[in-house]
């Protein structure tokens, strides 16, 4: 009988976590929802948002300062902030989609949760 690596993982992930009531989910798309306590959602909630906030101003910030508000011919660009801009704004947007893997339990589950227990509930019932 062989295993799934991705089974191996998430009860590896799942059995160092202290809190019974974090579990990894996995969804139809290949990724991960984190189930975490009500405190442990907000502050990822708030920080995330806030964070990913101030990280997307900044790259729009470093790019106008690169372009001169975008008034500077190509030749007096300056290449490196506008790029570190560039990355600025990227590693917000990757902030916040990583952390909207986090949910509450209790929270709507996913639709391929939904259709598992329905499913489930049809072979006990028949």
């Amino acid at each position: 009988m062989s295993e799934n690596p991705s089974d191996r993982d998430e009860r590896a992930t799942t059995d160092r976590q202290p809190n019974a009531a974090r579990r990894l989910t996995t969804d139809g798309g290949g990724g991960r929802e984190v189930v975490v306590p009500l405190r442990v959602y907000k502050a990822v909630t708030v920080f995330s948002t806030l964070f990913s906030v101030v990280l997307v101003v900044a790259g729009f910030s470093a790019i106008g300062v690169a372009t001169n508000e975008s008034r500077a011919a190509w030749s007096e660009v300056n290449l490196a902030l506008a790029l570190l801009g560039l990355g600025t704004i990227a590693a917000g947007a990757v902030l916040y989609a990583f952390s909207t893997r986090f949910r509450m339990a209790g929270m709507r589950e996913s639709t391929d949760d939904h259709e598992r227990k329905r499913e489930h509930a049809e072979e006990t019932d028949g």
